[in-house]
């Protein structure tokens, strides 16, 4: 079965940036649609950018033209570069593959805590 690896969260001033990393156990970015969620205590996980397999980008608003979800195809990862990090970015960000042909369609990762706070 497919896994999912994240890494490179962290404590960071406002301001200040963390790329975060997802690695999956095979070679799976050509198959299946590859985001990033992440979730607040208190709040349900949310989308903030996605990547399908057709190579189609989106982000949030709340995450727009601050972070860049990147991919390599030849190492299986999915990154998220995230500058100009504000307090409200704080939460467990969260790597997710998407497969609707395959059981089960959804593999997560563990998650990896952001936080943000000076």
């Amino acid at each position: 079965q497919v896994q999912l690896v994240e890494s490179g969260g962290g404590l960071v001033q406002p301001g200040g940036s963390l790329r975060l990393s997802c690695q999956a156990s095979e070679n799976i970015l050509r198959n299946y649609d590859m985001g990033w969620y992440r979730q607040a205590p208190g709040n349900q996980r949310e989308l903030i950018a996605g990547y399908t397999r057709s190579g189609r980008i989106n982000y949030d608003d709340s995450v727009k033209g601050r972070f860049t979800i990147s991919r390599d195809n030849a190492k299986n990862t999915v990154d998220l570069q995230m500058n100009n990090l504000k307090p409200e970015d704080t939460a467990v960000y969260i790597c997710n593959g998407n497969n609707r042909w395959v059981s089960p369609r959804d593999v997560w990762g563990q998650g990896t805590q952001v936080t943000v706070s000076a």
